[in-house]
């Protein structure tokens, strides 16, 4: 997030969803972005009431804004009618506590029907997900997201991941879109970011969403993007939140130590298998008694031997949580 101002300016929005901005910016100064995860059944079938209660208790530990039905939350395996529930649910879950940004994807086609189906559950706001397999030049990226943002009235925040890749140019061009306040960054490419943050008007939102994003905060944070998402917090916010605290209070020697003795470890083994990024999570949150159910295919759920690591690494890290920020004390 660049500009830590207290204003509400939208910045290229052109006045869609007004305040929304500063709500997010808000937010994001005083805790992690939520990206809940979608519960199933053993059968493979949706399960709300656990989607209910995963999110009840992601709201209960304070993060800056949830973001249901994205790429933690298995948006590829949903179909439409999965989706309205989900979003439906996190909408009212949240009553307004935190904003909730639904993830929309594909093509702008099937985008705007999804973004439709956000806007009549309530959602606050829309992280646009990667287009599907086909790689594109930069007038067709920000031709998607000029599509998208004429059919929907929904604030639109761009993810730029895999495929999708901005250029300076390109990112001026998006920030006059009407409808578009932020830039989710998952590639890392540290240049790229910094010309894109300078290019960037005042009030444009900018997002840290590498995978794990907790290796990489302090290095986002330098180049002015100090917001980021927290997979971790899907299933131990004690653990995230104790980093964001040792971030926010710039405690070297806090991070250092979550980062050596949890996170790289953790990242180690989410590379073991494709997927894992998603799963190992979702296999953690069952681990802490968290109703998420299985995976869905093409996902797979971790092996017993990956899982037994998975389970002794948690336990070290909600120890090392614990020593780092006592039961009680304020974040």
């Amino acid at each position: 997030m660049r500009n830590s101002s207290d204003t509400d300016g939208d910045g290229g929005a052109g006045g869609v969803g007004q305040g929304l901005v500063g709500r997010l910016r808000r937010g994001m100064a005083h805790g992690v972005l939520s990206f809940p995860l979608t519960s199933f059944h053993d059968d493979g079938s949706l399960d709300l009431d656990g989607f209910r209660a995963h999110l009840e208790a992601q709201l209960a530990t304070g993060p800056g804004a949830v973001f249901p039905a994205c790429g933690t939350g298995e948006f590829f395996s949903l179909d439409e009618e999965e989706y309205g529930q989900v979003i439906t649910a996190a909408v009212e879950v949240t009553a307004g506590r935190v904003p909730v940004v639904a993830g929309t994807g594909y093509g702008w086609a099937q985008a705007a029907r999804f973004a439709r189906i956000a806007e009549q559950a309530g959602a606050d706001a829309l992280l646009v997900l990667p287009h599907y397999l086909v790689a594109a030049p930069q007038d067709g990226l920000v031709g998607q997201l000029e599509q998208l943002a004429a059919r929907t009235r929904l604030p639109l925040i761009a993810y730029q991941r895999g495929q999708v890749a901005f250029d300076t140019d390109s990112l001026r061009r998006i920030v006059r879109i009407p409808g578009v306040i932020g830039l989710k960054d998952g590639h890392s490419d540290l240049d790229r970011l910094q010309r894109l943050t300078l290019a960037a008007p005042d009030g444009f939102l900018f997002f840290n969403g590498a995978s794990t994003a907790e290796i990489q905060a302090r290095a986002y944070a330098a180049v002015g993007v100090p917001a980021y998402s927290s997979a971790v917090h899907a299933f131990a916010p004690e653990i995230a939140d104790a980093f964001f605290a040792a971030h926010a209070r710039g405690d070297d020697a806090a991070m250092d130590r979550l980062l050596r003795e949890f996170y790289v470890p953790f990242v180690e083994l989410r590379d073991r298998r494709p997927g894992y990024a998603v799963s190992l999570v979702k296999a953690a949150a069952r681990l802490r008694g968290r109703p998420v159910g299985p995976v869905r295919a093409p996902l797979t759920d971790p092996s017993a031997a990956d899982l037994a690591d998975l389970e002794a690494l948690l336990a070290t890290g909600l120890d090392l949580a614990s020593d780092l920020v006592p039961v009680g004390a304020a974040l």
